[in-house]
């Protein structure tokens, strides 16, 4: 917090044209003094979502290491984002030979690789290529970094996650604290939707998004949402969920067959990545919802807040109070996250 403090009022300061003081103390927020060395690695990072991810983890004074790592096209993007001037020494690699040396040291690594969804594609469409692609980073993450956390992108997260956990599992390494499927769109958009409908600003509203990450998993409780907002009916609530369910295919369709949610994708992974590194610095009371082992409900994995610390899960946290649509969204979509998590253990178990 201090050091994202720093950065803003020396920035403001050098568009004042602040002068000598100010240019240093913006050079200290990017300095090794201002935040231990962590290593994050992003896997994937020549595509859709990894490029604008490369840059908004370029961009946190958090990161002093970033390895930037594809099958093609990385030393082009690891070039572009190291001529940035921030703190991080920025290393692309390429190619499988190349993957363990982006993994090595790494405390975070971050996947988005794989094929993104294109119109009329379900998130189970993708299961296969990225089902096979999951797996071979994960295990070369129990390999060469078996202690970072793992911030799984991938779709389908509610298949990847358990597929990763069944390599890690089989490699010895598993660690269920370290183990997050990346639902922080979901928040995005529950944010962004009630804020509009609500008429409230909409930095101040937050939105617990529980379940999983596909369609009628998705569950916003918008009840718990805060600004409190009284004025919506029991009809806009269930447009906001229909919305938050739906809000991959909205921008898949309007991209017409040329992409998915990328931009918005990317600036999601980066805000759970913030947070992760946070928690691992030893920063208090740290709160993001993700999919991660869980004994909330009787699934095996569930998307509900977590709150992250220096070994990363610290504490899973419960649901809290739910209204009666809600508890009714929560039974629906048990069977279908159900078949999601049984599928990818299946998978992880058969190849």
């Amino acid at each position: 917090m201090r050091t994202s403090m720093l950065r803003s009022v020396a920035e403001a300061a050098l568009r004042r044209g602040g002068g000598p003081s100010s240019s240093h103390l913006l050079r200290r927020c990017y300095s090794s003094e201002s935040a231990p060395e962590r290593k994050v690695a992003v896997l994937g990072a020549a595509g859709g979502i990894g490029q604008p991810l490369a840059l908004l983890m370029k961009l946190n004074p958090l990161v002093s290491k970033l390895a930037l790592y594809d099958i093609a096209g990385t030393p082009g993007v690891a070039a572009d984002v190291s001529h940035i001037n921030t703190r991080s020494e920025v290393a692309g690699y390429m190619g499988e030979d190349q993957l363990g040396q982006a993994l090595e040291g790494s405390d975070i690594v971050i996947i988005p690789a794989g094929v993104p969804r294109k119109p009329g594609m379900t998130r189970d469409d993708l299961f296969n290529i990225n089902a096979g692609i999951v797996k071979s980073l994960c295990t070369a993450i129990a390999k060469y970094c078996p202690n970072a956390l793992v911030n799984m992108i991938s779709n389908p997260v509610n298949s990847t996650v358990p597929i990763a956990a069944e390599v890690f599992k089989k490699a010895g390494t598993y660690d269920e604290r370290k183990l997050f499927g990346v639902t922080t769109l979901d928040v995005v958009r529950a944010k962004t939707f009630y804020a509009g409908k609500a008429k409230v600003p909409v930095a101040e509203v937050n939105v617990p998004v529980v379940g999983g990450h596909a369609g009628i998993t998705i569950l916003p409780l918008f009840s718990q949402a805060t600004p409190k907002s009284n004025n919506l009916s029991d009809d806009e609530i269930k447009a906001l969920t229909k919305r938050t369910q739906d809000g991959g295919t909205e921008v898949v369709e309007a991209k017409a067959g040329k992409g998915s949610a990328t931009l918005s994708m990317a600036y999601a992974g980066a805000i759970f990545a913030d947070a992760c590194l946070k928690g691992l610095n030893g920063v208090p009371d740290v709160v993001e919802c993700s999919f991660v082992q869980s004994n909330i409900t009787e699934l095996p994995f569930f998307a509900s807040k977590v709150k992250l610390g220096k070994k990363g899960v610290e504490e899973v946290l419960g649901l809290g109070p739910l209204s009666d649509y809600e508890k009714q969204g929560l039974e629906s979509l048990k069977p279908e996250l159900k078949a999601s998590i049984e599928k990818g253990i299946k998978f992880a178990s058969e190849k």
